[in-house]
């Protein structure tokens, strides 16, 4: 019998990315978007393309719905649909921190619970929610990214304990920094005016030590491939990392003391000597 996963936000990056992995695999995808564009995909009898906005309760209902319809059953639900940005806490204003937390943590929370009671029915269900490698390694000018993603990683392992007993399996997938994504892109212009000047030589400092290691990057295949592994895997893990940078961060903050790391994290964004 086939299997049938719904993805949030797939219009580009990851969620795209993720949709094309499932469908090569034999796999019926529900893919949805805030505003579905068919030109997106390649035409699928396997795919159904469906509206939904993860801060609209109806929407998630009725996404939800069409899916079932089509398909008779929803086996894995990965919530990818997220919003990202830089900023300094002190510039950032309630407005922002609540847009925020709407979509990256509030957004997974509400698809979740609708679609909980079809898996405990169904007897059997996998939830894969995507967060960031900033909850493994925290980095300075993410702390309400970081916070949102955060929420998401407690919210998801108490969910896993709490939904065993019905044969549901809740997972998390840590992607690392892409930079060709559009979501890097759109979080660069959700940034804009939230550093203030005296931040600004501290940021570019920090950019520029992040751009210094190319090869340590995430790529939207490899996000793909870990929420695959997420949704097929059997067994008791929780947490998979996704790209270079996501590893590379798990294996130092697991192979060292708290104090090391601190040490190590600190010396990355210090200030350095100029040069010249």
């Amino acid at each position: 019998m086939t299997s049938t996963i719904l993805i949030t936000g797939t219009s580009s990056g990851y969620g795209k990315a993720t949709v094309d992995h499932f469908l090569d695999r034999g796999w019926n995808v529900i893919a949805t978007m805030r505003r579905p564009d068919p030109a997106v995909f390649r035409a699928s009898d396997r795919l159904k393309l469906v509206r939904l906005d993860v801060t609209d309760r109806a929407s998630i209902d009725t996404a939800i719905a069409e899916g079932v319809a089509a398909f008779g059953a929803i086996d894995v639900l990965v919530n990818n649909a997220g919003i990202g940005m830089a900023s300094a806490v002190e510039a950032t204003p309630d407005s922002t921190v609540r847009e925020v937390f709407e979509t990256n943590c509030f957004g997974v929370m509400a698809t979740c619970r609708a679609i909980i009671l079809q898996m405990r029915r169904q007897g059997h269900g996998i939830i894969v929610n995507l967060t960031s490698s900033v909850t493994i390694g925290v980095m300075p000018l993410v702390a309400v990214y970081a916070a949102s993603k955060f929420a998401v990683e407690g919210f998801t392992e108490s969910l896993a304990y709490e939904l065993a007993p019905f044969g549901i399996t809740a997972r998390l997938v840590e992607p690392g920094y892409a930079p060709t994504t559009s979501f890097t892109a759109n979080g660069g212009a959700r940034m804009e005016g939230l550093i203030p000047a005296d931040y600004a030589p501290f940021a570019q400092a920090c950019f520029t030590r992040m751009a210094d290691y190319p090869t340590a990057y995430c790529s939207e295949a490899e996000v793909a491939e870990a929420v695959f592994a997420a949704a097929t895997e059997e067994g008791g893990k929780l947490r998979y990392p996704a790209g270079a940078d996501s590893k590379m961060l798990n294996e130092l903050r697991w192979s060292t003391s708290e104090e090391e790391y601190l040490a190590r994290m600190r010396a990355m964004f210090a200030p350095r000597p100029d040069p010249s």
